[in-house]
């Protein structure tokens, strides 16, 4: 959650979640039916609303693709859920940005092996979509149905 984010009211952090959660699963619940679970019950009236805010609005368009129903179940009901949410981050306050450094100086870092006979092929596929890595010495029919397999394995959306 950014700075402004942080300034949020607690129904738009909600929804920010649920929104958050659609965008990184789309793959997964695009085609599918879901149910979102709170415990927050204005959520399910601003799904229902036509007049939101302007900020919501976006939102609300994203959302409209996927097929899902909001379920409003109390606190008490729903114990994890509840107990989460009342927990107080100690580094809220604190905006610590650190930037992700990709660069490895072995090649052969980012190669995964294989401990286990049965499944060889699982390492081949990981190298070959995290480096295009392909192994040496492969005939045509080979990387063929090298190729194939790996379809089957990496979704690239």
């Amino acid at each position: 959650m950014n700075q402004a984010e942080s300034n949020y009211t607690t129904t738009e952090k909600e929804m920010l979640a649920v929104v958050y959660a659609f965008e990184n699963f789309r793959s997964y619940l695009i085609m599918n039916k879901s149910i979102v679970y709170t415990d927050h019950s204005a959520l399910k009236y601003l799904f229902a609303k036509k007049d939101a805010k302007a900020r919501l609005l976006p939102w609300i368009l994203l959302l409209q693709e996927f097929d899902f129903k909001v379920i409003d179940t109390r606190g008490a009901e729903n114990y994890a859920a509840d107990h989460l949410s009342r927990l107080k981050n100690p580094y809220e306050n604190v905006f610590d940005p650190k930037e992700i450094n990709e660069t490895f100086p072995l090649k052969s870092l980012n190669k995964v092996a294989h401990k286990d006979p049965s499944t060889p092929w699982f390492a081949d596929l990981a190298n070959y979509h995290t480096r295009n890595f392909i192994i040496k010495g492969m005939t045509s029919q080979q990387k063929q149905k090298f190729f194939k397999d790996a379809r089957r394995y990496f979704w690239d959306d």
